[in-house]
């Protein structure tokens, strides 16, 4: 989890208190920050060693330390200061505070990395990114250690603090990501979602299974068959905006998906707990709307269950019957997340007349074959939509790239049984594939784009803003760019 320890602005770098370390912004001409200019001729020349000999080369996050007149002081690389930007700032501000907790600094002062840029927002995010970790669970050796307080130099209050709130709503995701499927339930889940909307005046409906199969959900209740644990069908609405058309956010909630019937290979099966990732999505933002409060309305709607191999599973073959009343044939149970989410896709259109709806699931394994754990795969229908989320995906650098949806792709969907299949044709386009049967879901009049974060929602290379081994909370960022915060 990511710790939130207390955090002041002060005016300069001299009015410090004794913190354990001061980090100071160096770029990769060996200019300091304009803080760091304006430290005193002896520390700065206390710094001159390392520079002449080579050893601080300024790269972005890269530290060196030093001590000087008794006080230890870090210079940190941002890179080239022409090419500074919010995410160079996100991993400098991260590096900084995992070096303090690596060392177990209980106070630190940041100098303002920002001051190239418009906004402290990245800085913000930063720090309470570059502090997560996962240690829930462990008993024995518990290393975890936290920082109880950080003093800021010159920065942005509000811009600072709306990028804390934001990188706590991206550890918050990620929480929920790394918890095993024993705990991260559907009900936990629809409690999570529950406690949000407590603490944000955000309304909620719950429908257990009765209730959404009784509704015409065929797809979720299909994929539900194969187990006892309690699915779920969450709704949450946040209503700050009068008037306005909401924006509406669907997300996959699978908590373990064994593939059913179509049994996956034991081997990595457990990554499997990350099948949710969808939903943490729709719920980390959600947890950064409640304390952000913009001026709009957004739905979110997480369709939710196991998808197991039980005596009364859903069997290759079966035909399903979704809440927009068309049949879907079953010719992989492994091909499970689309089912549900053509429910809550239904639901969307025929309920709420959106702004448009972004959907989110790891929902192929073709996206990794394609673009690995760099890239998250987008499809849509409508390009001025697409170009948002494109816009917003450079400003937060959470990469995106699009596949297309043209009528010969979606043609491969359909079925000689039922009105549509829930695969493709074997071994081509599997990602574009399960974009196509979800585009059949969504009413032909509402924008619409699909996130495949199959590849990105966790396997990501390590770096100061992201853990090694760890749910990422991708997208989260990039949406509540799109939203305005």
């Amino acid at each position: 989890m990511s710790h939130h320890p207390k955090i002041s602005i002060i005016k300069n770098l001299t009015t410090s208190s004794s913190s354990d370390i001061v980090f100071i912004g160096i770029y990769k001409d060996k200019t300091l920050t304009p803080s760091g200019k304006n430290l005193s001729t002896d520390i700065r020349s206390g710094f001159d060693s390392g520079i002449k000999s080579g050893d601080v080369k300024g790269k972005t996050g890269e530290l060196n330390f030093f001590y000087v007149d008794g006080r230890k002081y870090a210079l940190v690389g941002l890179g080239s200061k022409s090419k500074i930007n919010a995410e160079k700032i996100r991993i400098a501000s991260g590096s900084a505070i995992r070096s303090a907790i690596s060392k177990k600094a209980k106070t630190i002062t940041l100098d303002c990395f920002c001051s190239e840029i418009d906004s402290c927002q990245p800085m913000g995010e930063g720090i309470a990114l570059g502090g997560y970790e996962y240690n829930d669970l462990k008993t024995m050796d518990d290393k975890s250690f936290s920082i109880s307080e950080i003093e800021v130099v010159n920065a942005n209050e509000d811009q600072l603090n709306d990028g804390i709130v934001i990188g706590q709503a991206v550890c918050f995701a990620r929480d929920l990501g790394n918890r095993p499927g024993n705990v991260a339930t559907p009900t936990h889940l629809a409690n999570a979602a529950k406690d949000i909307s407590e603490a944000g005046n955000i309304d909620i409906k719950v429908f257990d299974r009765d209730e959404f199969t009784e509704m015409g959900m065929g797809g979720l209740a299909g994929v539900a068959q194969g187990t006892d644990e309690p699915p779920k069908f969450i709704i949450l609405e946040y209503n700050n905006g009068g008037e306005k058309k909401p924006k509406v956010l669907v997300g996959k909630g699978l908590t373990f998906d064994s593939g059913g019937i179509s049994i996956k290979p034991a081997a990595k099966m457990d990554q499997m707990k990350y099948d949710m990732c969808g939903s943490a999505v729709v719920l980390g933002v959600f947890h950064a709307l409640s304390k952000l409060k913009p001026e709009i309305n957004v739905v979110g709607i997480i369709p939710s269950t196991e998808n197991l191999s039980g005596s009364r599973a859903v069997k290759p073959g079966d035909v399903l019957t979704a809440y927009n009343g068309k049949t879907i044939e079953v010719l992989n149970t492994d091909a499970e997340g689309r089912l549900i989410l053509a429910d809550g896709l239904s639901y969307a259109s025929k309920h709420y007349d959106p702004e448009y709806i972004l959907d989110f699931a790891t929902l192929t394994g073709a996206i990794v074959v394609t673009l690995g754990h760099i890239a998250t795969g987008i499809m849509g229908n409508d390009d001025k939509l697409m170009e948002e989320v494109k816009n917003s995906s450079k400003k937060t650098g959470e990469k995106v790239w699009e596949l297309p949806l043209w009528p010969e792709y979606c043609k491969q969907i359909k079925s000689d049984v039922a009105d549509i299949k829930n695969m493709g044709s074997a071994g081509q386009a599997g990602s574009i594939a399960a974009g196509a049967f979800l585009k059949e879901f969504v009413e032909k009049n509402i924008p619409w784009v699909h996130f495949d974060i199959a590849g990105t929602a966790w396997g990501a290379k390590p770096s100061s803003i992201n853990p090694k081994g760890s749910a990422t909370g991708v997208a989260i960022r990039l949406v509540l760019d799109m939203l305005g915060k």
